[in-house]
């Protein structure tokens, strides 16, 4: 190996060298670069060894240097000569090549040998196990080469071998990193010691300690500077001399003379300059000597050794060097060492012979070879002394320097020959598969630069054809060990030489680059399964081919139309013209009659040959091929064919060469396995996505019409349930539908769509959800055609495949329902609109038929819900919910339209609804009465809730009825919340309608309430008692503002928290407390809520910032408007009470039946009134009455005479009433009197009730105090309107008083007696007059003070 790195290499390496000497010395490495295993037996045995230099990087960048011709002017040869010995250095570099594809070759899988369609089946490697040509030792493995030496053609054999390979790859490659560590360490020593051997420690090669620092100097120093390791080890520091003493101790010198002892330890490096550094280290250099020779005599102590060491030194300057003349004589050596052996002498033959062999040998440096360093010219790369370049002028001169090298090779060959025999390294035979990727990644480069530089300057073509072989073997190396930077290189590289995608003239084609053309086509059929994202360079030069070969075919067709169709989508330079782009062929057929036309009609061949047969049929190779990639592979291929139709489509010449190859290499995978299609489908549909939204109508078309295509076939296969491939595949067209704003082409897509459900409707299973998704934003379109179009492909699926294909389209039956909630809510199709609502109720029908199918669906988004639920989370809930979406985005027809449906289906189909889907359906139902979503102008907000709003309600109301035991647990309180909301609105049919809601709610359900629902019932009645007060009636000025104004209605509340009326009045302190505290803890709950927010709208409303600033005159009849909906509602409730306790109409009739008997005694004459009988008492059970305990019932009764009190107040307020006269002229006199008659009909019912007897004391008390109470307020008042409207309360109260038995009329009688006696001196309607006359009759009778024949036969209670 001596003579193969100092001599072989070392010719080819220097410019000294002749033609002849450099042809011998290459055409026998092209004889050991055919041979793979010495090949590889150099890498790992040199390049891999920490005891050797890298012969096979040196010989790879030597062959390189050759290759490329870089020498031919130095050499002074002829261009033949050059030429062959180019061709030389690229055979041996080519041959290196094939050596490592032949060593590598059980990695590679070739693509024509397997199918990935159907069963995704692999390759068996020799073990039995599926191998794809990846999991191999390639990729960390430790798959070992079983019998490589047999299956490589080889000219040695293991005999005589001293050991085989028994390593794993991988310590190799460990080996050779480590190497490369070092000699980077080494290069920085060389450089700065310091920073060098910092380096070394940081990176863990070398230890800090002194001893392994001078032990690192005695291994590596032949790599080291020998300079450099004399001045580190004579530094005056500690730390250095440490060093230095440790490495001269490391030195064994026993047994040794004197002088051979000196000569070794000079070899190891040079003696630094200063002397004070040679004193140190020849002091060190005589003690260990005499330490390590102990029993000499010779010397007397270690001084002796260290003034002889210095003598030798002198002597070997004095003898050999050039500028002495005059040399010391043997005698004049012998003199001057006398007196050295402390004042003896040394013997004088020993001294003699010192001379004599200094004389004969110098002291000289060991030897420095390459040892471990990189590269070439090491040794001796240049013919001048020291390293300066000479220019070589003669062949004579070239000789010269030749021999003068020579010698030195000679010199440093001899010596390594020498020390050859010290070193013991067995010599490995490489068997492993894996040496080949450190080889190459050593390799690469130089072969990349020598073939790059082939290529580039040459025209002959069989030097091209071996660069190109070698560009197809290095491709080959990288694919197989999957090295991506090197494989895209050369890739690149060779794709670049074919010119198709230079950015050089076309003019420059050649034969050469048309080889290169035919070698890309070659790579990319056989190594496809390796190139990654190099596929793009090949498909980029293919797609640029066609262009050429079309330009071949037909010269004529230089330029190429494309018409816009859709030109407000163009950059600002197209036109709605048709626009013509010109090609980058133009220049090769122009007409002129130039001189280069013969040059053209050559370069019209070449492109020609582009076109022949073979090229095309290669060419469709790679595409049909396609489908016997594997599956990494094949993703990578059809990512970088989208990336290319990208560049076709957005160049200056929009092509769809490469669109259309997506498309065959489409249907020629389709029948890969599902992981494998769906991963290529991820790439292809978004390509398509892109595609089919270009400006360019035709290619967008084309790109519609393709997907069509592929679907129809991939719908084919159908789909087992619970996969989601069609839903995946079909995406695309959601996308369009989406992105692409023309109605061309989304006319297109709704064809597209509307074919696939005509002809494919049984396959289709998860791509009912893209199909769905389509017509929806179909359905929010102007487009006439494509409304109609996609609402009658949608009626066939609802009323046609949900018959058959139930199962299938379960899944998306939610997707369905929204749908038709989306033509429901396009206004431009009325008509549209109400079809659509009917077959939302058509869905509904389908759930409740089947309602099994539900249960048994379990999609992925049920995994966590129970069977049970299925049905309302798949079913119920998306139909009901739709719905609710209409009536909140519709117009008034629409909306009502589905209202009534909505109700029907709950009405309907709400017997098998449980409470936790009640419960969530009314969290959707109550949405139509959120603020946030009604119509932001009055006139809409007052038509939303005059009909949708009041519609719903009564609606809401009468599903709470009929399902009142399913939802009375869990959705009284929404309810209750509810209704207050609307007696809260400014809107007066709402306000109603929420007060009679909550009456015929409390009739019809009211027998089923528990305690606790009734305990909540009168709180929420007292709640909009209190939040409907007109309270701003008693503050309102006329020349009050805005801002001052909202502070009068937020003092108002604040007074009415505290209560504004006085119930000590009619009831004690402490029942009063503990009946609110039972009855009125659930009224706290909502009370903050309800109340305030009706209060806050009003402030929000006569605030200065509330809404801009308004006129007096329309601030003041907004809050009259608002002041009289709270008092019609104060009516509506004192009603609705009397209603809900006595059932409708039972007071009225009392009333007329008292008004009849005070008529007819009226009318009666004297003497004749005991044919007269006041009627009983009413005891009609359809009221509430004996559902309500005292506690709730007496609630009422506070809050009917809180409601009269406000009014009563009111009412005598003249100044205020003449204030507001002039503004609303606001009357609270039915207020007034109904709810104090309403209260009396509770108290005396009450009182009359025996089963309530418990609570008649304070009855009792209640019922004299207000009675007193509203006698003493009749006698107050001077209208006599006012009067008459208290007519028929009194009638009231003295037919009750009347009633009762002669006990407790007594008690009562004795206390307002009096009182009464008042009331005559009016002018009385007759009714009460004679009422009144009884009243007295009836008190002499029981205070015996008339005659009893007159009085009126009265019933006993």
């Amino acid at each position: 190996m001596v003579l193969f790195r100092e001599i072989f290499l070392t010719i080819l390496e220097t410019t000294t060298s002749s033609f002849r000497h450099k042809w011998l010395v290459i055409q026998t490495l092209a004889k050991i670069s055919a041979d793979a295993q010495i090949i590889v037996d150099l890498f790992i045995n040199y390049d891999c060894s920490m005891r050797s230099a890298n012969i096979f990087e040196r010989l790879v960048i030597v062959l390189s240097r050759a290759a490329q011709g870089r020498q031919a002017v130095e050499l002074g040869c002829s261009q033949v000569e050059e030429h062959n010995l180019r061709m030389k250095g690229l055979e041996c570099l080519v041959s290196i090549l094939r050596c490592m594809v032949e060593w590598s070759k059980d990695l590679y899988v070739n693509p024509h040998l397997q199918s990935n369609l159907g069963l995704d089946t692999k390759p068996l490697n020799e073990n039995g196990d599926q191998d794809s040509g990846r999991s191999s030792s390639g990729v960390g493995g430790s798959m070992k080469r079983t019998d490589s030496v047999g299956s490589i053609n080889s000219s040695h054999s293991n005999s005589g071998l001293s050991s085989e390979s028994s390593k794993n790859p991988g310590d190799y490659e460990a080996v050779r990193q480590r190497k490369e560590l070092f000699e980077k360490g080494f290069d920085m020593f060389n450089q700065d010691p310091k920073k060098g051997l910092q380096f070394l420690i940081e990176k863990n090669l070398v230890n800090q300690e002194a001893e392994d620092v001078a032990q690192f100097f005695h291994s590596y120093q032949d790599v080291l500077d020998k300079k450099v390791i004399g001045d580190f080890l004579g530094e005056n520091n500690k730390y250095h001399k440490e060093v230095m003493y440790a490495y001269i101790d490391q030195l064994d010198f026993n047994q040794m003379d004197f002088l051979t002892a000196l000569r070794k330890f000079l070899a190891g490096f040079r003696l630094p300059g200063e002397a004070q550094q040679i004193d140190r280290l020849m002091e060190k250099f005589a003690s260990r000597y005499c330490e390590c020779n102990s029993n000499l005599e010779i010397f007397a102590s270690a001084d002796a050794a260290y003034v002889l060491a210095y003598s030798v030194i002198m002597l070997t300057t004095d003898l050999h060097s050039k500028n002495v003349k005059k040399k010391m004589t043997k005698e004049q050596y012998i003199k001057m060492n006398r007196g050295i052996n402390e004042s003896r002498d040394l013997p004088e033959e020993f001294l003699s012979k010192i001379y004599d062999e200094i004389a004969n040998e110098e002291i000289k440096l060991k030897t420095t070879t390459t040892g471990l360093r990189r590269g070439a010219g090491v040794v001796g790369t240049s013919g001048g002394v020291g390293g300066k370049v000479e220019t070589i002028t003669s062949d004579k001169q070239r000789q010269l320097l030749f021999n003068i090298q020579m010698k030195d090779v000679e010199v440093i060959a001899r010596d390594l020959m020498s020390n050859a025999g010290t070193i013991r390294e067995l010599f490995t035979i490489a068997k492993h598969l894996e040496h080949v990727r450190p080889m190459f990644q050593k390799a690469w480069s130089p072969c990349l630069a020598a073939f790059s530089v082939g290529l580039q300057d040459t025209d002959y073509i069989d030097l091209a054809m071996l660069c190109l072989t070698g560009l197809s073997c290095a491709i080959r190396i990288a694919c197989i060990f999957r090295m991506e930077l090197e494989r895209n290189a050369f890739v690149q590289a060779l794709s670049r030489f074919t010119l198709l995608t230079a950015t050089s003239q076309v003019t420059e084609i050649k034969a050469k680059n048309v080889e290169c053309l035919k070698t890309l086509i070659t790579v990319a059929q056989t190594d496809g399964n390796y190139l990654g994202e190099a596929w793009y360079e090949i498909l980029k030069c293919i797609s640029q081919l066609e262009l050429a070969q079309l330009f071949g075919v037909n010269a004529n067709k230089s330029r190429m139309s494309v018409t816009n169709h859709h030109h407000h989508q163009y950059p600002s330079q197209l036109s709605n013209t048709a626009t013509t782009f010109s090609l980058p062929f133009d220049n090769l057929f122009s007409n002129d009659k130039s001189p280069q036309n013969k040059r053209l009609h050559s370069l019209n061949e070449q492109i020609q040959e582009t076109s022949s047969q073979s090229i095309v049929v290669s060419v469709d190779r790679i595409f049909s091929g396609s489908a016997r990639l594997d599956g990494d592979a094949i993703v990578a291929f059809v990512r970088s064919l989208c990336h290319v139709s990208m560049d076709e489509l957005y160049s200056s010449t929009p092509r769809m060469f490469s669109l259309l190859k997506v498309v065959e290499i489409s249907y020629y995978n389709m029948g890969r396995i599902r992981l494998q299609w769906s991963r290529i489908w991820e790439i292809v549909g978004e390509h398509f996505n892109k595609v089919a939204c270009n400006p360019l109508q035709d290619v967008s078309f084309f790109a519609v019409d393709s997907l069509r295509q592929l679907s129809m076939k991939f719908l084919e296969k159908g789909e087992f349930l619970n996969f989601r491939f069609q839903k995946e595949f079909l995406k695309p067209f959601e996308y369009i539908m989406k992105k692409n704003s023309s109605s061309t082409i989304r006319d297109m897509v709704v064809r597209c769509v509307t074919h696939f459900v005509d002809s494919q409707a049984k396959n289709i299973k998860s791509g009912w959800k893209n199909i769905f998704s389509v017509f929806q934003m179909a359905a929010a379109d102007t487009d006439a055609s494509i409304v109609e179009l996609a609402f009658q492909t949608c009626t066939q699926i609802i009323c046609t495949v949900f018959d058959r294909h139930f199962s299938s389209i379960l899944d998306s039956f939610q997707d369905a329902v929204k749908c038709l909630s989306e033509f429901a809510c396009n206004a431009s199709f009325p008509d549209t609109s109400m079809e659509a609502i009917r077959l939302i109720r058509q869905c509904a029908k389908f759930v409740a038929e089947k309602p099994h199918m539900f249960r048994e669906h379990a999609g992925e988004d049920l995994i966590n819900v129970s069977e049970e639920d299925r049905v309302w989370v798949k079913g119920w809930f998306p139909v009901l919910f739709e719905l609710s979406c209409i009536i909140n985005r519709c117009k008034l027809d629409v909306r009502t339209r589905a209202l009534t449906v909505m109700f029907e289906i709950m009405k309907n189909y709400g017997e098998s609804f449980t409470q936790n889907w009640w419960r969530e359906l009314f969290n959707v139902v109550f949405r139509i009465f959120d603020n946030m979503k009604l119509p932001d102008t009055q006139i809409e907000k007052i038509e939303w809730m005059t009909t949708t709003c009041n519609h719903a309600l009564y609606a809401i109301v009468d599903v709470f009825t009929q399902f009142f035991d399913d939802m009375a647990g869990s959705l009284i309180e929404d309810l209750y919340s509810q209704l207050k909301w609307c007696v809260n609105r400014d809107n007066e049919q709402l306000a109603k309608s929420g007060t009679n809601c909550l009456e015929n709610f409390v009739i019809s359900c009211g027998q089923r309430f528990t305690p606790k629902i009734w305990e909540r019932t009168c709180a929420c009645i007292l709640e909009i008692f209190r939040s409907t007060l007109p309270e701003v009636l008693m503050t309102w000025r006329p020349d009050t503002d805005p801002s001052t104004m909202a502070t009068i209605i937020e003092t108002s509340l604040l007074d009415r928290t505290n209560s504004s009326f006085d119930y000590a009045a009619v009831e004690s302190a402490s029942s009063q407390h503990n009946r609110l505290q039972r009855a009125g803890s659930v009224a706290s709950l909502n009370s903050s809520v309800s109340t305030e927010g009706g209060e806050q709208e009003l402030r929000q409303r006569y605030s200065p910032g509330g809404s801009g600033e308004r006129t007096r005159a329309g601030s003041d009849y907004r809050l009259f408007q608002i002041l009289t909906i709270k008092c019609v509602v104060q009516l509506e409730l004192i009603q609705a009470i009397d209603n809900i306790v006595f059932y409708p109409s039972t007071s009225k009739k009392e009333d007329l039946q008292n008004i009849a008997v005070a008529q007819a005694l009226a009318s009666c004459a004297p003497g004749h009134r005991s044919q007269f009988v006041l009627p009983d008492e009413p005891r009609d059970d359809q009221g509430m009455y004996q559902c309500m305990n005292v506690d709730q019932l007496l609630l009422l009764v506070d809050c009917l005479v809180e409601s009269h009190m406000f009014a009563r107040t009111f009412n005598s307020n003249h100044e205020q009433r003449n204030l507001l006269w002039k503004a609303a002229k606001p009357n609270l006199l039915l207020q007034e009197t109904h709810s104090i008659a309403c209260a009396f009909r509770i108290l005396f019912r009450l009182y009359n009730d025996s089963s309530r007897r418990e609570c008649w004391d304070t009855l009792r008390r209640r019922i004299i105090r207000l009675t007193r109470d509203s006698i003493e307020y009749y006698l107050t008042l001077q209208s006599e309107s006012h009067r008459d409207a208290w007519t028929n309360v009194l009638i009231l109260l003295y037919s009750k008083l009347l009633k009762l038995d002669d006990e407790r009329f007594k008690f009562y009688a004795s206390d307002i007696y009096s009182i009464v006696t008042e009331v005559v001196v009016f002018d009385l309607k007759p009714e009460l007059r004679y009422m009144i006359r009884e009243f007295f009759l009836r008190v002499g009778n029981i205070f015996n003070i008339n005659d009893t024949s007159l009085s009126l036969s009265l019933p006993t209670a």
